[in-house]
């Protein structure tokens, strides 16, 4: 169970830099682009996910994930006034949920937490948590794609690119790694 709790860490470290570079490659403006007035800007999204962590995660093992102090309608608001404040507050989340993760043991993992009174065992409410944030990454991901156009620098293995990338993996001795390692 010890390697659940450092896979896990390593998809949260996937998914983080996924974001990371999505942001790296957009203006602050492009950033709060809206498709239309159903869809949610990556500035919205970054700020839901943020807020969703930082209540999720604070007290984790000793607390309801869901905070009284957190005001979820608010993170659809973009408030953003620089690209430095947006990333400081996605940053703060995933600082929230990493120190959160590093004291856990497997003597942790069938442990009950609370989301909404619903009780959950560690290992549920992470894996809950993994799904809600790649989701919204997913959504960070594709928005960066749809706005940058042909000068998106793709985050996996590039259109046409599939058999070199296997040819090279297949290259390799077998062995057991995480997919993310030397990414």
């Amino acid at each position: 169970m010890n390697s659940y709790l450092t896979s896990i860490t390593k998809q949260f470290e996937y998914y983080k830099d996924l974001g990371d570079k999505t942001f790296n490659q957009l203006t602050f403006e492009e950033l709060q682009f809206e498709p239309n007035t159903y869809s949610n800007s990556i500035a919205i999204i970054t700020k839901h996910i943020a807020g969703n962590m930082l209540s999720r995660w604070t007290n984790f093992l000793t607390e309801d994930g869901e905070k009284e102090w957190r005001h979820r309608d608010k993170e659809f608001e973009d408030d953003f006034t620089s690209k430095a404040a947006l990333l400081e507050t996605w940053n703060k989340g995933w600082k929230c949920l990493f120190e959160a993760l590093k004291p856990l043991s497997s003597n942790d993992l069938e442990r009950i937490v609370h989301i909404r009174n619903q009780g959950h065992t560690v290992t549920e409410a992470i894996n809950r948590q993994l799904a809600h944030y790649s989701y919204h990454i997913g959504q960070i991901v594709f928005l960066g794609a749809l706005i940058m156009k042909e000068d998106w620098q793709s985050l996996s293995i590039p259109k046409g690119e599939s058999s070199a990338y296997n040819k090279d993996k297949f290259s390799k001795e077998k062995g057991r790694r995480h997919f993310t390692d030397n990414l």
